[in-house]
């Protein structure tokens, strides 16, 4: 059984997606680009911990009674979170460091304007 807080979850991570995804397509800028992307990463972070919740459950630690128990969070959603964020924080950084070297190389930031880098 669905509850609540699970649809608004799924829809909350949804929305972030879409969120992220227009403003990528949308963008007239490369900072804003990057941007779109990292709040299109954060709908993952809630779509992971979505999938991971359980009603009246403990955390890993506390559930070590034996088979039939309470039960517990699954604590592998919980790192593939953790890694998740790792991985969003590292990529913005490149990102934003290649767009600093676009706009010393080039002198602007808007993509339009960008030729050169056509293959």
């Amino acid at each position: 059984m669905t509850t609540l807080l699970t649809v608004v979850a799924f829809g909350t991570a949804f929305w972030l997606v879409v969120v992220g995804a227009y403003g990528i397509l949308r963008s007239d800028d490369l900072v804003h680009a990057v941007v779109s992307l990292s709040v299109a990463q954060s709908g993952t972070y809630i779509l992971l911990l979505a999938v991971g919740y359980q009603r009246d459950a403990t955390i890993p630690i506390l559930g070590a009674g034996g088979a039939g128990s309470t039960p517990i969070v699954d604590p592998v959603v919980q790192a593939m979170t953790l890694t998740d964020v790792v991985v969003s924080a590292t990529v913005t950084a490149l990102l934003l460091a290649l767009t600093v070297q676009i706009a010393k190389r080039h002198g602007t930031v808007d993509p339009d304007a960008l030729r050169e880098l056509r293959g």
